[in-house]
């Protein structure tokens, strides 16, 4: 049996919305998507290794669509996956479960540097080696993705503005590259990063409140 053999059943419509099908691997990556952002903004654990199951499945969809670069993301995104779930588990002082922190300033500087170089040189390659419709728009959103993911792996607050300004950009994006159900899942993807954008700035509170004697 092949990999396609394999993997083909992921990529057949499960369903249609309108005349746009659905395919299965569509169905289960926005499921195992809002599971696995939930899990995040309540700090599971278990949100990794559901997260990797999930990028597996919007991978193939990405690729199926013609979003290269997302497509791309999900292979990077499962090492980034296996990495965040370590440092969740012994990130912190002690080698204990890792605290949130905010966000320092040379780490924004970085952030944002390695955004910009990795948005221009996705937009480059994509407009000038594939046939992307959206070169700049899905170069955009992968820079971005890296970025909040590695936010997310050492729980910095402000990963979750990250990901806001992505979903804001994927929403509309994805509708028009008819991942219909796609879009209508990172507008719950929104929602739930508003949700734990609130969750971790009150768990960074608590941390810095005064312990009662």
């Amino acid at each position: 049996m092949t990999l396609h053999d394999l993997l083909g059943p992921l990529l057949q419509p499960a369903f249609h919305l309108g005349t746009v099908p659905t395919t299965w691997a569509e169905l289960l990556g926005f499921v195992t998507g809002g599971v696995n952002v939930w899990l995040v903004v309540r700090q599971n654990i278990l949100n990794w290794p559901i997260g990797i199951a999930n990028v597996i499945l919007l991978g193939l969809v990405f690729l199926d669509g013609g979003l290269y670069a997302d497509a791309g993301l999900q292979i990077v995104y499962i090492g980034l996956q296996a990495y965040g779930w370590w440092v969740w588990l012994y990130g912190g002082e002690g080698r204990d479960d890792l605290p949130v922190t905010r966000t320092s300033r040379t780490t924004w500087t970085a952030l944002v540097a390695a955004g910009a170089a990795t948005t221009a040189a996705l937009t480059w390659l994509l407009a000038t080696r594939t046939d992307s419709t959206v070169p700049f728009w899905d170069a955009l959103t992968t820079a971005l993705s890296l970025m909040a993911i590695y936010g997310q792996s050492r729980k910095l607050l402000e990963s979750w503005w990250i990901w806001i300004t992505a979903d804001l950009v994927y929403i509309p994006l994805y509708f028009y590259k008819d991942l219909k159900l796609t879009s209508a899942l990172y507008i719950i993807f929104l929602t739930l990063c508003v949700l734990g954008l609130n969750a971790w700035r009150k768990d960074l509170r608590a941390q810095a409140a005064p312990v009662p004697a």
